[in-house]
């Protein structure tokens, strides 16, 4: 019996496979009609599709890096350092931000560039869209960053691909100083204090001395003098300022002890304010630029071979599946007859 039944479903299907290549004969009339009017509709299509040329740029992301005022610290070998998977993905954030975006649009009118009127309501949503078509950025299996940009002029492409690269360091610099520079103007104001406080300490010692107020060291030697001085009019003025030295001696002594210590403060937390001022004035390089954009010397879309050859099939066989499902419309209609 099995061989029997296998035997007849081969039969089943050759019959099928013979229906259908005569079914294909009988409507080959059709079926070219179809297939022709889809190639020469996508033929026409695919010419009025603007060609998009791409530029592409390639950088690698340099390692975090500041100007340290450490001993310890090689700034030679920080600045040659290359970045890793972390400051790879921080980089393609950054190229991805509106920070880029809008410098970029703003510069080439890209509303314009992708016919996009400035009084429809949705035009931003229409913008950015436009936008993540024609650029995209993306980490390769090396571990640099790819910039493509597609436009319809190839020029503006390339300029577009090497801007954006231009903007890496730029847009990095302008987000570290959002952050850097309120810090440094903490430690500005806190060196201002320290040197404001120390030069009232100057100012109080300068008067001291003025009113002949001596070092301690100094003020030994008064003693001295007086047994030494010759006359009585050198030893009243001797006297005069062992009397102030001794009124004001002990004061003198402690200005001098704070100017000594605010001083060393000051010494100590310059370090910490020159790397402030470093990190908010100082234009970091924030990538290695591996290739910049060239302007393309042929089209990256439409690929038109490709558009009329699946347009050409797809119209074969929608003709196809509308001639069976038709045919079999006027045999369920005769079956009913």
């Amino acid at each position: 019996m099995r061989p029997q039944v296998k035997l007849m479903e081969n039969n089943n299907l050759t019959d099928q496979r013979n229906a259908l290549l005569l079914f294909l004969w009988n409507k080959r009339q059709a079926l070219m009609l179809f297939t022709g009017a889809a190639a020469v509709i996508s033929i026409v299509v695919a010419f009025l599709i603007t060609p998009l040329y791409l530029s592409t740029a390639i950088v690698f992301p340099a390692a975090s890096s500041n100007v340290s005022f450490s001993e310890q610290r090689n700034v030679k070998a920080a600045a040659m350092d290359f970045g890793e998977e972390e400051q790879a993905e921080q980089l393609v954030q950054i190229l991805s931000s509106s920070r880029i975006r809008d410098r970029i649009v703003q510069k080439y009118d890209l509303l314009k560039d992708y016919e996009i009127s400035k009084s429809d309501p949705n035009k931003y949503y229409k913008l950015n869209k436009a936008y993540n078509q024609h650029f995209t950025f993306g980490r390769t299996r090396y571990g640099s960053i790819q910039i493509d940009v597609l436009d319809k002029d190839p020029k503006q492409a390339a300029a577009m691909a090497n801007d954006i690269v231009n903007l890496i360091d730029t847009i990095k610099n302008e987000m570290i100083r959002e952050r850097t520079i309120p810090a440094f103007q903490i430690n500005l104001r806190k060196k201002q204090q320290m040197e404001k406080e120390r030069d009232s300490i100057l100012k109080k010692l300068e008067n001291l001395a003025d009113l002949g107020v001596l070092p301690n060291d100094a003020r030994a030697t008064l003693y001295q003098a007086l047994v030494d001085a010759k006359n009585p009019q050198e030893k009243d003025e001797i006297r005069k300022k062992i009397d102030v030295n001794s009124k004001y001696g002990s004061v003198y002594d402690g200005l001098e002890y704070q100017r000594n210590e605010k001083i060393v403060k000051i010494e100590d937390f310059k370090v910490s304010y020159e790397q402030a001022e470093s990190d908010a004035n100082a234009n970091f390089n924030h990538k290695f630029v591996v290739e910049r954009a060239v302007v393309a010397d042929r089209k990256e879309k439409p690929k038109r071979m490709i558009i009329v050859l699946v347009s050409t099939v797809g119209g074969f066989l929608f003709g196809l599946f509308f001639l069976l499902i038709r045919e079999r419309i006027k045999e369920l209609q005769q079956n009913a007859a």
